[in-house]
């Protein structure tokens, strides 16, 4: 079994065929999505490939160590995770094309109209260990 994280973004990605803001859904539109994703989320959960899934939150900062003593600094001019990344899900699988499978699957998310999304959705594989540096 080899593990991947499904991130789901909500900018930054090509983007998808129904490209309508969630901001801009109806309440029932949000409510189908969510129970889209739970669904999909508790087969997984019963196939034991599911390990975790999350939305996040839009507050956040960049946060940097600024020497020893002083405060963290925070912000900056960069793009934020915020701004980029809506959630991500983590699989266990047995290969790469079943990742590739379940990231085609959960595209298909319902959106404005209750019409699939077709987002774009970024599929990583974990290191199963550690990087070996050699010289």
């Amino acid at each position: 079994m080899a593990k991947y994280l499904l991130l789901k973004h909500y900018r930054g990605a090509p983007a998808p065929v129904n490209n309508v803001p969630m901001d801009q859904w109806k309440p029932d539109e949000v409510d189908a999505h969510i129970r889209f994703m739970r669904d999909f989320a508790g087969r997984l959960e019963s196939s034991g490939e599911f390990i975790e899934g999350l939305a996040l939150s839009p507050d956040g900062v960049w946060v940097r160590y600024d020497g020893e003593g002083r405060p963290p600094v925070t912000d900056g001019p960069f793009a934020e995770t915020k701004d980029l990344i809506a959630g991500w899900m983590v699989i266990d699988v047995d290969s790469y094309e079943r990742a590739i499978e379940l990231a085609a699957e959960l595209s298909a998310a319902p959106g404005a109209g209750g019409e699939p999304i077709h987002e774009w959705l970024e599929v990583r594989p974990f290191l199963a260990e550690p990087p070996t540096v050699t010289q």
